[in-house]
C-alpha cells in the first residue's frame, strides 16, 4: 500500500514533533493524517534562535491531539508497519523523554558555569 493511499499507516514530521498517523487524503504533494501516536514532542522556544530563553517570543508547542488531521508535505511521510501504541502511551513517553532531554541539557549548562568560573580563576581575571 503506498503511503498516498487512505488508510495507510505512516510516520510523519510535523512541525517539530514525530507522529504515527493514517493517511486521510492526498493532494499529490500532501497527506492529510489523522494523529494515533506521538513518537517526538514538539521542541519549545524560537526555532530562529534555538536554545535561546532571552527571545520576545518564546514558543509553547504541544503535541497534535489524538485523531487531529494535519497536512504533512508528501516527503515528510514514510510507511509505519510496526505496532500503534495507544496515544495517551506515547504521549506520556515523548513528553517523558523532551523533559529528561532538557533536564540533561540544564545540568550540563550549570557544568559548563562551573568549570568557567574556574577557568575564569585560572585567568587571574
Amino acid at each position: 500500500m503506498a503511503k498516498e493511499q487512505p488508510g495507510s499507516i505512516v510516520k510523519i514530521h510535523y512541525k517539530t514533533g514525530e507522529y504515527i498517523g493514517e493517511t486521510v487524503e492526498s493532494d499529490g504533494r500532501r497527506l492529510l493524517v489523522k494523529v494515533l501516536a506521538v513518537l517526538v514532542h514538539p521542541t519549545q522556544g524560537d526555532l530562529h534562535h534555538p536554545y535561546d530563553p532571552d527571545t520576545p517570543l518564546f514558543h509553547e508547542r504541544k503535541a497534535a491531539a489524538y485523531t487531529e488531521k494535519v497536512w504533512v508535505p508528501l516527503q515528510d511521510a514514510e510507511l509505519y508497519n510496526g505496532a500503534i501504541p495507544p496515544y495517551k502511551d506515547t504521549l506520556r513517553i515523548a513528553l517523558g523523554a523532551e523533559m529528561e532531554r532538557m533536564d540533561r541539557m540544564k545540568r550540563w549548562a550549570e557544568r559548563c558555569l562551573e568549570q568557567l568560573a574556574e577557568v575564569r580563576k585560572d585567568y587571574g581575571l
